[in-house]
């Protein structure tokens, strides 16, 4: 057995070489930009939001370029855990507080929409993407009991929503295949997939839509204008409008929005396929689980029967030297049966997170849109961004508007000081997870 492992985000050789890379069922053929190129949209970034962007906007009739500096998917959007949320980042109960019931309605309607759309996105362009029913929430201390149990008779009592229950210890330990938990959730109305797959089925309907796409040709910075004017090292894209689709990977081309997001790392390992005793106590429902600690754990079982575990992060620009001992460790403490299971890859991705967990959505001027910020709940979140955007730019803005209307604090201490502090914070918060 060879460990495939993907030691940082600066591997530029092809996909990264995880589980999703080694199963992903389709190739998209792009090349490079060469030259000058005038649209009406430039897209930057090939992850869910800029596909989807792509999609919505060729649809609309727009003439549209996207640039992507690797391949489409080739970040946080192809190599995550594949979980299809409910609702938003914050729950529905904080959010209410934070904006008023009526706006957090909206929210929420806007996060069930984002589900639909991929569900809709899927089924019309027959992308084979592994999409599945289910996601648990369990809980990992009993103080989280009454709390929990409360949010499920709000959402089915406030918004009627009849697709989520709570389950009581053991049957929770029954679903999820280990003692580890104190009850909690379990969704049916959110899902999970491949996301990869899901990645590449975008940009394949995109382009069939009739966008253009070009691989390897990171942006290397912008002008403002009438044209808009976005460089790369060979080549010029002119348009009248831009969207940011960059999220972890913005870097400093933007700073009036880098300041609002906070790139951070998250692992994944995927063990060797579990056997058939394996599998009748692990899972048995095969829905995905993301349980109660800060630094979350998700996971979920692979169409082949592996183990796809997520657990831990990083704040750094590297990723941890062996990240399949970094990552087994909290699987081992869900699953102790695993201790002699065949670890096959290890990977990490990055992902953005907000001071508010609220994905930021927003405007530069009058023709430069950006959505970013998805903190963790990015599948159906950019998903959604994409069509936000293309209603935007038809002058349709009112739920892309919404998302602006937030507050966005900018992480404090600026590019010298912000990232020891999200160490500082962070680690807090996960200390708070162990004790």
């Amino acid at each position: 057995m060879t460990l495939k492992l993907v030691q940082d985000r600066s591997d530029t050789s092809d996909y990264p070489d995880s589980y999703y890379h080694a199963t992903r069922n389709r190739e998209v053929d792009l090349r490079p930009l060469d030259g000058s190129r005038r649209a009406d949209v430039c897209i930057v970034g090939g992850g869910y939001t800029g596909l989807s962007s792509a999609l919505h906007l060729a649809k609309r009739g727009y003439d549209v370029v996207l640039l992507e500096a690797r391949k489409p998917g080739w970040g946080a959007s192809g190599r995550n855990g594949g979980q299809v949320c409910s609702g938003q980042r914050k729950d529905q109960i904080e959010l209410g507080k934070m904006v008023g019931a009526d706006a957090a309605r909206r929210f929420w309607d806007l996060a069930e929409a984002a589900k639909d759309i991929v569900r809709q996105l899927v089924a019309e362009h027959g992308i084979d993407c592994d999409l599945k029913p289910g996601i648990a929430h369990p809980l990992h201390k009993p103080g989280y009991i009454r709390e929990s149990r409360e949010y499920v008779d709000f959402l089915q009592r406030e918004y009627d929503y009849r697709k989520i229950e709570f389950l009581e210890q053991d049957s929770m330990a029954e679903l999820v295949g280990s003692d580890s938990y104190y009850g909690g959730s379990l969704d049916m109305g959110a899902a999970h997939l491949h996301p990869l797959n899901y990645a590449l089925g975008l940009a394949d309907a995109a382009l069939a839509a009739g966008a253009k796409i070009y691989r390897d040709s990171p942006a290397s910075g912008y002008q403002e204008g009438k044209p808009n004017r976005v460089q790369t090292d060979f080549g010029v894209v002119e348009a009248e409008h831009i969207v940011l689709a960059c999220n972890g990977y913005l870097g400093k081309l933007e700073k009036r929005v880098a300041g609002k997001i906070m790139p951070i790392n998250n692992f994944v390992i995927a063990t060797e396929p579990l056997g058939a005793s394996q599998l009748k106590q692990i899972n048995p429902r095969d829905v995905a689980i993301a349980d109660s600690r800060f630094v979350v754990n998700y996971y979920r079982l692979s169409a082949d029967k592996r183990m796809l575990f997520g657990g831990g992060e990083n704040y750094s620009q590297n990723f941890p030297a062996d990240i399949a001992a970094f990552v087994r460790k909290p699987m081992l403490q869900v699953y102790p049966q695993l201790a002699d299971t065949r670890i096959d890859y290890a990977w990490g991705g990055t992902l953005a997170v907000t001071m508010n967990r609220m994905p930021h959505f927003g405007r530069i001027g009058n023709s430069i849109y950006h959505a970013q910020g998805y903190s963790g709940q990015g599948v159906a979140m950019a998903s959604l961004a994409g069509r936000l955007i293309a209603e935007a730019l038809s002058g349709e803005a009112e739920n892309f508007d919404l998302f602006g209307k937030i507050p966005t604090r900018s992480f404090p201490g600026g590019d010298l000081l912000r990232w020891p502090g999200m160490v500082l914070g962070m680690s807090y918060y996960a200390m708070r997870d162990r004790f």
